[in-house]
């Protein structure tokens, strides 16, 4: 995979499926700003959009931490139907963010394992992108990884792109000790604030 300083690169964070990757693999949390130095890869960086669904209003602190490493936010309502059923995902806004930014951009990078993006990447690379996709390898779809033109598996580097509980975060810079405690968290339900580390 050819990766050059003249590329220009967008990529597109699907939060909650790295977050609750990380957590049920490993009982981590995510560090994003290594995610993001890597997807970058001392290219261009064009765009670089994470798409939350809000849990609690109190995400604010979590969204200036990710803005000041030059990640914007994308944020959502929890839907929540009559029968109880509930909707969390940003699937279809993130392919139209690659689609739409994309006609700007040489490389698309998409931080997901989930496999329903993988028509969005022969999409993608049929109409000439470069398309690379950095997840956990054991929670991504094995159809992701072969269509995309290059796989990153984080498991590979659970030092850089996970910061461990407790007594870990006193060796971090300080850029990343920004979020709050972690809350507890419940299935189905989306992330707030505490849970994520960036």
């Amino acid at each position: 995979m050819i990766k050059h300083h003249s590329q220009r690169v967008g990529v597109f964070i699907d939060t909650q499926n790295m977050y609750y990757s990380a957590m049920k693999l490993f009982g981590s949390k995510v560090n994003f700003g290594g995610i993001l130095e890597t997807a970058v890869a001392g290219r261009q960086l064009i765009r670089a959009i994470a798409y939350v669904v809000k849990a609690t209003g109190e995400e604010q602190p979590f969204f200036d931490a990710l803005y000041e490493r030059g990640i914007e936010t994308k944020a959502r309502d929890l839907q929540v139907f009559e029968s109880g059923a509930k909707k969390a995902d940003w699937d279809v806004g993130i392919a139209v963010d690659a689609i739409r930014i994309g006609e700007i951009l040489d490389v698309i990078v998409l931080v997901s394992g989930d496999g329903d993006f993988c028509e969005l990447v022969d999409y993608l690379k049929h109409h000439g992108r470069q398309v690379e996709v950095i997840a956990f390898g054991e929670t991504t779809s094995a159809k992701l990884k072969a269509v995309a033109d290059d796989f990153i598996d984080l498991s590979q580097e659970k030092d850089r792109y996970l910061i461990k509980q407790g007594g870990a975060r006193r060796n971090l810079p300080r850029s990343q000790k920004l979020s709050r405690p972690k809350s507890q968290q419940q299935p189905g339900r989306p992330i707030g604030p505490g849970d994520l580390d960036i």
